[in-house]
């Protein structure tokens, strides 16, 4: 696919750089001629993993989200550091968040977080064949682990159960590989 840039930048304008995201401000050319400003978030590709252990549950975490002020039902997911591949960040993850790794791991697909203001891409994942292992949780991290029924993951997406979007995609994105095996 081509990309072309009808929004060149004439400047940029570092206005914060914090610990996760950076933010800077772009001054772009439309294609009208005018120029506008541009907010963008700066943040790491991202990746986030739907592990099915072998009683069909799916191993979610619970966590505070300060942003939404909820403790949300999440799948395990994280950012993709430095060195590493998203498939290797994925198995940090998996380790990190629910003790476990993964002897078959698929990748979904991969979207933009909020492609509006944003640069974090995630790369979706299906882990099976799960056994346990485990490092050390990061320190700022205070998570329960849940095992959720595979079936009744339709009906708490419904229901605003799971509100967090990268779970619902990845969610939904694992049901329609597994429903088509």
């Amino acid at each position: 696919m081509e990309h072309t840039d009808p929004e060149p930048t004439i400047e940029s304008k570092d206005i914060y750089q914090g610990r996760i995201i950076k933010l800077r401000v772009d001054t772009v050319q439309l294609p009208s001629g005018r120029t506008t400003t541009r907010e963008i978030v700066e943040h790491e590709d991202a990746v986030c993993v739907v592990p099915i252990d072998e009683n069909n549950n799916v191993l979610m975490v619970r966590q505070y989200r300060k942003a939404a002020q909820l403790n949300l039902l999440e799948v395990p997911a994280g950012g993709v550091e430095a060195g590493e591949t998203p498939d290797e960040t994925v198995l940090r993850e998996l380790q990190e968040e629910v003790s476990v790794t993964s002897g078959s791991l698929r990748r979904l697909s991969g979207f933009w977080v909020s492609p509006g203001w944003a640069t974090e891409f995630m790369h979706a994942y299906l882990a099976t064949d799960l056994t346990p292992a485990s490092l050390p949780a990061d320190d700022d991290e205070y998570i329960s682990v849940e095992r959720v029924p595979l079936d009744s993951i339709p009906g708490l997406i419904e229901s605003g159960e799971i509100q967090d979007s990268k779970s619902i995609a990845a969610l939904l994105l694992a049901l329609r590989v597994l429903n088509s095996d």
